[in-house]
């Protein structure tokens, strides 16, 4: 049943294995290690890679991995028991020689026999409860019958009568008593002076001559009454009278542009097209490579040696932060759940507090604590310095790419192969592709390429105006006769309803032809759950194929940041129709200046898809775009 089973260290050695097929498991178990152990996913401890599952457990304490595989398509519900149960005979059995960490491998024909007979062991016993469950029971041990016909009657009389009274106590147990006989008023007789509503015949008379008086409109004067004012008719709904609109006759009134001759529509639109002066001032500060975010956080080591704490009603005065309740548990012991759970729970609070999505925060909490089970901790070693070490590691190590993306290296590479380096920009609406476009496009031109737009957001409106309006500003801050009489930045547009795949793919060619550098691609924001488009950037980036896909996202999304990058890397999957279809390759985080230090979407994210944050945004101007630094943002995340 089992493909193979697999213990080795940390270090990479292997001490013992089992193999019960022919087949490599060697890319399997490397996958594993580089896409899960490396990368601090170890919360959950099952991973799947091609045609396998692969279940593993760490021991913390020896530095051990313990992995086995079988095919994806069983249902093994031994195998957790199983595992627990072999690193537990293993650890037991090589004790001595795991403490003294000697160069000496495990492997032995000893281990080999014990591991055979618990298998075989834990089979049948898996076998035997599968065969216990499907047993059917019969209709004498069922708990229908043992009910009787007349307790499946429902008399609803009897119901009603009872409603509400069942917690009343019932005196007649016994037989019933007679009642005693009631007794039966007198009828009082009639005056014959009174009507029979109590009335005397002088006040009947004086009624009707009122009523008849109420009929005929005349006004009583013996008794007037003040008249009730009459309530304010409400008004019906008035239309809002907004400034500079109205209808087609309001038109000649509304419409400026035939009020001012040509030269000075000309001047006026040229004005608020020119850099201000702010943005003449960064030409030449952004020259190489990008500065750090968050370089003034700096590393604050919290002190948790035992010192008198203030008393307060408040769970965050008590000093020390999220690990405060912990300064006090020290000693040379392994550390279990027990002792981890309440630093999770509340770790998990605080980052979650730090706009981590709750997915993840759980995940990455499962992860540390995983790490830190049956760890031994030292003599003058609190538990709250071992987990928050922990999760600062396994904070960085997420945050630090698995890959390096260096566009102006990878830009440079392909300007020597004579053909444009292209990126496609991608997100939900609003999240500033295009003003972070014409940041990287401003920070290209600094560095020596010629950069070709390619307008494809064909659906919003003033999309194709709001990038030849950065154009213009970039060209005027780059004029050519700085760059060899080259125009540095061009716009490649069809105006709008037309197919954005064709027109990225014209502006390709185009730049190709033309010699530019770098291909920029704006396409249309679009929400995660919006087929139609999502359909439409897959097909885009299918046929174009472009050298990088970045995806576009706001600092201040939490549990949304988890939905997006999801549906949109599912999307380019499914509508691909390819083997392997291009993903999210890296990720832009706008607006990071307004969320102070709740920068959990950068986890959110990171996690999410496993790819590198390359450009941070912080602010509206052409130089507001950093590199992120991940120990920095850590830092800040760990803050209390």
């Amino acid at each position: 049943m089992l493909d193979f089973f697999s213990i080795f260290s940390k270090g990479g050695i292997v001490l013992w294995y089992f193999q019960g097929t022919s087949q490599l498991f060697t890319p399997s178990i490397n996958a594993l290690i580089k896409s899960v152990i490396l990368q601090e996913r170890s919360g959950n401890n099952s991973f799947t890679h091609d045609a396998l599952t692969l279940k593993y457990k760490l021991d913390n304490e020896f530095e051990l991995v313990f992995v086995v595989g079988y095919q994806k398509i069983l249902q093994l519900s031994y195998i957790d028991k199983f595992l627990t149960d072999i690193q537990l005979e293993f650890r037991n059995r090589y004790k001595n020689v795991l403490q003294n960490k000697a160069n000496v491998l495990v492997y032995g024909y000893d281990f080999d026999e014990t591991f055979n007979k618990m298998l075989k062991s834990c089979e049948e016993e898996s076998r035997r409860e599968a065969q216990a469950g499907r047993k059917m029971r019969t209709f004498g041990e069922s708990e229908k019958s043992k009910k009787t016909v007349d307790s499946m009657i429902v008399n609803k009389k009897e119901d009603k009568k009872g409603k509400g009274k069942e917690n009343k106590p019932i005196k007649n147990v016994g037989a019933k008593e007679p009642a005693p006989p009631m007794e039966v008023p007198t009828k009082p007789q009639p005056d014959p002076a009174v009507n029979g509503d109590g009335l005397d015949e002088e006040t009947i008379r004086r009624n009707r001559e009122k009523m008849f008086a109420s009929m005929s409109g005349k006004k009583k004067t013996s008794s007037p009454v003040a008249k009730k004012p009459e309530p304010p008719k409400k008004k019906g709904k008035q239309a809002t009278k907004w400034d500079l609109n109205g209808t087609a006759k309001d038109m000649s009134s509304l419409d400026f542009s035939s009020k001012l001759e040509g030269g000075k529509e000309a001047a006026i639109n040229a004005q608020n097209e020119m850099p201000s002066m702010e943005e003449r001032a960064c030409v030449g500060k952004m020259k190489g490579g990008l500065e750090d975010i968050l370089t003034n956080y700096e590393e604050e080591e919290d002190d948790y040696e035992e010192t008198p704490s203030k008393t307060s009603s408040s769970s965050g005065s008590s000093g020390g932060g999220m690990f405060s309740m912990f300064k006090n548990l020290v000693g040379s012991k392994a550390l279990t759940s027990e002792d981890l759970q309440p630093a999770l729970d509340k770790m998990k609070d605080h980052l979650i507090a730090k706009n981590v999505a709750g997915d993840i925060a759980v995940k990455l909490c499962d992860s540390v604590g995983a790490k830190l089970e049956g760890k031994v901790l030292g003599t003058f070693t609190t538990i709250a310095n071992t987990v928050k070490k922990t999760l600062e590691e396994a904070c960085v190590q997420l945050l630090v790419p698995k890959r390096r993306i260096d566009i102006l290296r990878d830009a440079m590479e392909a300007k020597q192969k004579n053909r444009p380096f292209v990126i496609t920009f991608c997100g939900v609406n609003g999240v500033g592709k295009s003003t972070n476009l014409a940041k990287i496009c401003f920070w290209l031109v600094e560095n020596g390429f010629r950069v070709l737009i390619a307008a494809c957001d064909t659906f919003r409106a003033g999309a194709v105006e709001q990038l030849r309006t950065h154009t213009r500003k970039l060209n005027a801050l780059h004029p050519p006769e700085a760059h060899n009489g080259q125009t540095m930045v061009h716009l490649y547009e069809k105006g709008y309803g037309k197919d954005a795949a064709g027109i990225a793919l014209e502006a390709i060619n185009y730049a190709r032809d033309c010699r530019h550098d770098v291909v920029l691609v704006d396409t249309a924001g679009r929400m995660q759950d919006n087929e139609p488009l999502m359909k439409a950037l897959s097909k885009l980036i299918k046929v174009n194929q472009p050298d990088l896909v970045l995806f576009v996202g706001e600092a201040l999304v939490g549990n949304e940041a988890v939905d997006q990058l999801t549906k949109f890397n599912q999307a380019l999957a499914d509508h691909s129709n390819m083997t392997n279809p291009r993903l999210i390759d890296g990720i832009i985080l706008t607006k990071f200046d307004t969320i102070d230090d709740k920068v959990g979407a950068a986890i959110s994210m990171t996690y999410i898809t496993g790819q590198p944050i390359v450009f941070v945004g912080t602010g509206q101007t052409y130089t507001d775009l950093r590199n992120l630094n991940a120990k920095a943002v850590v830092n800040a995340l760990l803050k209390a």
